[in-house]
């Protein structure tokens, strides 16, 4: 390996960042708004000081933080999966060192953590656990547990720190009414409003099944690479076909999920008939790779279904921030 060949490194981390992934800019640009809207669905329609500002500000701080970190080690764990069914990520293509990824990674995990810690102690444990899961589940659980599709079942738990995450600061940062306490030592208290419990939930499973859904397409383009490095998935423990099932259903829920989001939180029609409208766009990709039956295709069509399933979960998230800032916005100037 020459110096020519491994170009990136930690002189220019941003440089690198940049061009690491083929990152759609609506993507990075969206992930700002998703990080946000899970606060703003947690707190609800207020006037905003500069501290409730502040705290949304770290919020999204904290997660971009995480969302790259989690990210990267995925990566420096997976190198070997990758070099099968992506050889062009940065490792598989030596793009950069092992080392140099290593402190990247490491960077953004401090940055995480700081930011959690300026908002509270219990968003810094909730990070906490979120971050030893995921480099305990990527670097050893999914290879060494066999049960069937672990990996799958248990991946997206990753991303249920978002909406969790939203209702912890709001729980403990952010001033509201509140029916139950839970005071830890050192830790603080949380001040739990009843009225939080089912929206929350609902949330949360939205966010597992929507991610879920994405990542068992994706598992069917990745089969191969998988199945040589011993993870289990709905592909390798079952068949493309299975996975293409299991991935349909997962989006079906997933939209019934949303619209009792619209039921039983504050979001309104802003959020609603455009969820639809892609709710049944993301479907049809879904069905499509459901219904294809050469092998290869159906492995091919993975990809691309994974991908259009991601923007389901980007994009509602980025619809539940439109619809709470024009309410916000409509609030503040009737002088609410």
């Amino acid at each position: 390996m020459t110096d020519k060949q491994v170009r990136p490194s930690l002189h220019n981390p941003l440089q690198f960042l940049v061009t690491w992934r083929s990152f759609p800019i609506y993507e990075l640009i969206g992930y700002i708004f998703m990080f946000a809207g899970s606060v703003m669905l947690a707190y609800g329609i207020h006037r905003y000081s500069m501290e409730e500002y502040r705290v949304i500000i770290l919020s999204v701080a904290t997660m971009y933080s995480g969302f790259f970190a989690a990210l990267i080690w995925n990566d420096i764990t997976d190198h070997d999966i990758d070099a099968v069914v992506h050889p062009t990520r940065p490792l598989p293509d030596r793009r950069i060192t092992p080392k140099a990824f290593f402190g990247i990674a490491l960077i953004f995990s401090v940055l995480t953590f700081l930011f959690a810690l300026m908002l509270s102690l219990w968003c810094f444990v909730l990070v906490g656990v979120a971050a030893v899961f995921t480099a305990v589940h990527n670097k050893y659980l999914k290879r060494l547990i066999k049960f069937p599709a672990y990996s799958e079942i248990f991946t997206p738990v990753q991303w249920l720190v978002v909406p969790l995450f939203g209702f912890f600061v709001v729980w403990s940062v952010l001033p509201h009414t509140y029916d139950y306490i839970i005071t830890v030592p050192l830790l603080g208290s949380l001040y739990i409003a009843k009225t939080d419990l089912l929206p929350m939930v609902l949330f949360v499973l939205f966010t597992y099944l929507a991610d879920d859904a994405h990542d068992v397409a994706e598992g069917i383009h990745d089969m191969d690479g998988d199945r040589i490095s011993g993870v289990k998935t709905y592909s390798t423990s079952f068949s493309p076909g299975v996975a293409a099932s299991v991935a349909f259903g997962m989006v079906v829920i997933a939209g019934i999920l949303g619209i009792l989001l619209y039921v039983y939180t504050l979001l309104s029609e802003v959020f609603l008939i455009p969820f639809l409208i892609l709710w049944a766009y993301t479907l049809v990709f879904f069905y499509q790779l459901l219904r294809t039956k050469d092998p290869m295709q159906k492995q091919e069509l993975g990809r691309l279904v994974g991908r259009k399933g991601y923007n389901f979960l980007l994009f509602s998230y980025l619809l539940i921030f439109v619809d709470l800032f024009l309410q916000l916005t409509l609030a503040l100037t009737q002088g609410c």
